[in-house]
């Protein structure tokens, strides 16, 4: 069973920095291909979007609304994905969820998460 745990939300100000961490644990039932792992976030009243994702082969893809504030990176041996959200903004107040993508061998990567964390609530004030 699969499971991801988020840490690292909280409260700040404008302007300052958190980093969130999520950790996964066990694995598919099933033979499966890390295809990769991903951030995404859903602020209050709208609907969850992505963040970042980083693939398996280190390529990485962000929001326009986070580049050059946030940086997505990975420990493989902790199994664990990092997001250092930096010069943090009002509109960056969301729920974030991490997720990741662990396909079957028949399946393949599809670019779409498949297992999710609970999220971690970052809230920025002005």
């Amino acid at each position: 069973r699969v499971q991801l745990v988020e840490s690292g939300g909280g409260s700040v100000q404008a302007g300052g920095s958190l980093k969130l961490s999520c950790a996964r644990s066990g694995s598919p039932s099933y033979s499966f291909i890390h295809c990769g792992m991903a951030w995404y976030r859903r602020p209050p009243g709208k609907e969850r979007e992505l963040v970042s994702r980083i693939n398996v082969d280190g390529t990485t893809k962000y929001a326009d609304s986070v580049k050059g504030r946030f940086t997505i990176s990975r420990d493989n041996a902790k199994n664990t994905v990092y997001l250092q959200m930096n010069r943090l903004k009002t509109e960056d107040t969301a729920v974030y969820y991490c997720a990741a993508e662990l396909r079957s061998l028949d399946e393949g990567c599809i670019d779409k998460p498949d297992y999710w964390g609970q999220g971690t609530q970052v809230t920025v004030s002005s």
